[in-house]
């Protein structure tokens, strides 16, 4: 199962602190908003999110390459989705069902309770 570009989001408190920090590691923003910065080092991606989730969250992009570059060819959402439920994975969150094809995603939650968010934006 090809899941995508993997990434971290982080529930960060200042998010202004938090991409100090992370500047300090090696990090640059390639991208993101007031509240949400998306940090590369390398092939390493991590999202820093102020309020947006209650805790930290593994994150794939479907139709994203590590290296932040669209693919060709990749696995839908919805694909992913239905191959994960025939599998017993239960899935939640989900707004595969909001349209065909395009942007979606949903949420599993592995047996230690840490979301796993997959997330295609295209």
């Amino acid at each position: 199962m090809k899941l995508g570009a993997f990434s971290i989001s982080l529930a960060v408190k200042d998010i202004e602190a938090s991409l100090e920090f992370y500047r300090k590691l090696g990090f640059e923003p390639t991208g993101g908003g007031e509240k949400w910065k998306i940090l590369v080092n390398g092939t390493t991606v991590i999202g820093l999110f102020e309020g947006m989730f209650e805790q930290n969250i593994l994150t794939f992009n479907p139709g994203w390459g590590q290296d932040q570059q669209m693919l060709e060819a990749f696995t839908d959402v919805r694909e992913l989705q239905r191959a994960l439920e025939a599998a017993g994975v239960e899935t939640k969150d989900s707004t595969t069902g909001n349209s065909e094809a395009g942007p979606a995603s949903f949420v599993v939650v592995d047996p230690d309770g840490n979301p796993i968010l997959v997330d295609q934006h295209r």
